[in-house]
């Protein structure tokens, strides 16, 4: 592997922030063998033991939150606000993780007459951490916490698009933790994949489908673990009874926060047709009032998209489908005078199937409207795609949207909300949108293995 360096570019000005060293081959080897070097102390420690560091990491994270929430907006874009919340949460997720921990590792005795049976949740080893740059410290922190508490070492890869927020990730767990339970690693997708086939246990990735399916295949020569979060296409039904407001404002922030670059983003939407020309004018009111520019002006509700490249492939899907016939009611275009890599607040709307944009994961800032003349075409439709992460059902008649809930093939579905569930239950996606999940007392377990010790009583 020759010497790389990754652009590390600042979205909003187009300057790079700093050229940062890609992780050689015998780097990469040496990450692992440090990993596997301290995985057997690791895991012998007590959960309470690995507790107590964990917690210190998370203290600070809290401490620590503004300094990072300033690298991640001038790495991605990200609002600084949000950014800091995002930094903070992070300190809620690792001590979530600690209390699920208990429940999720704790050796079960189970018994049947004289027999016993001890059941033991024991690490895999060795973890390859992958993860994305949207949620750039809290989709780590969603892998790192359960494969760490759970007594896996570790070998990090933050995106390339983040590096200085995976840097500050890794010094802080690393500060906390002994030597070698956790190991940065830098690069795109050759360190990745170099990585995937190194001497690793387990495989927890997040991000795009593609990559996704090739980590599954690369597992599958030596049968490594794998949980895999592989984005989303989330449909948003709306029906003729539904409150048309309430609808709208969900759909302009849900299509619209931080900038459409969300894996449970609202992506497509089937509006009824008496409903959909109120709704549309409603949509339209809200894009067009919704402020974009520097994360760092309070003023602004979402800043640019995190490179060139992720903004021409939005642009190139809202052009394919105005060139199909699709209405471009506003924006759909690049902000003259800008440097960075904004875009415009967008809707669209006459859409069909027969539009990329109906079909692909756009991740961008983008309302895409299609009228439905009928609850089941709606439900049809929203299930008319190899995704399935999350979605939303709008009516006011709560029966009928529960009904038309459970038809719909997404694993997290909200009804007259988005999908924010009850803390402890998984974030999982159904079809072709994930393999495994996270979060929750099962989504920890999958981060172990279980272990049968039987006798006689």
């Amino acid at each position: 592997m020759k010497l790389k360096f990754i652009d590390d570019i600042n979205p909003a000005t187009g300057k790079t922030i700093k050229k940062v060293l890609c992780s050689s081959e015998k780097e990469i080897d040496k990450a692992v063998s440090n990993a596997r070097k301290a995985q057997k102390k690791w895991s012998s420690l007590t959960l309470a033991q690995r507790s107590k560091m964990m917690e210190a990491a998370a203290k600070d994270f809290i401490k620590n939150k503004e300094k990072i929430g300033r690298i991640i907006t001038d790495e991605m874009g990200k609002l600084y606000k949000s950014a800091v919340g995002e930094t903070h949460a992070v300190a809620y997720g690792i001590r979530e993780s600690i209390e699920q921990s208990k429940i999720a590792l704790k050796t079960e005795i189970l018994q049947e007459e004289n027999l016993v049976t001890e059941l033991h949740r024991t690490p895999l080893g060795v973890c390859a951490i992958i993860t994305p740059w949207n949620f750039p410290v809290s989709m780590p922190e969603s892998l790192l916490s359960p494969a760490l508490l759970a007594g896996n070492t570790v070998v990090f890869k933050p995106s390339e698009m983040v590096p200085l927020t995976g840097k500050a990730i890794f010094d802080i767990f690393n500060k906390h933790l002994p030597k070698g339970v956790i190991n940065l690693v830098q690069g795109a997708d050759e360190v990745g994949n170099y990585l995937i086939h190194s001497n690793i246990d387990m495989i927890a990735f997040v991000g795009s489908q593609a990559v996704g399916k090739h980590i599954m295949k690369v597992a599958g020569d030596k049968l490594k673990r794998i949980v895999l979060e592989l984005g989303g296409k989330d449909p948003m039904i709306v029906l003729n009874d539904a409150d048309l407001q309430k609808a709208a404002n969900f759909a302009v922030n849900g299509s619209l926060r931080n900038t459409g670059q969300v894996c449970v983003s609202v992506e497509r939407i089937y509006v009824q047709e008496k409903a959909a020309d109120k709704f549309t004018k409603l949509v339209a009111e809200g894009v067009k009032n919704f402020k974009y520019g520097s994360g760092y002006d309070e003023s602004v509700q979402m800043g640019p998209l995190v490179s060139a490249k992720q903004r021409e492939n939005v642009l190139s899907q809202v052009k394919d489908a105005v060139k199909k016939g699709a209405k471009l009611v506003s924006g759909g275009g690049v902000p003259k005078g800008n440097k960075g890599f904004f875009m415009e607040p967008t809707l669209i709307t006459n859409l069909t199937h027969k539009h990329r944009i109906m079909n692909e994961e756009t991740f961008g800032p983008v309302v895409a409207i299609q009228k439905v003349k009928t609850e089941d075409e709606a439900v049809k439709l929203a299930n008319d795609s190899p995704f399935g992460l999350g979605a939303t059902v709008w009516t006011k008649n709560k029966k009928k949207g529960l009904d038309i809930a459970r038809k719909i093939e997404s694993g997290m579905i909200g009804v007259n909300q988005g999908i924010g569930a009850v803390s402890g239950t998984p974030w999982v996606g159904v079809k072709q949108s994930g393999y495994g999940y996270i979060g929750s007392i099962d989504g920890i377990r999958q981060f172990t293995v279980p272990r049968k010790i039987s006798y006689k009583k």
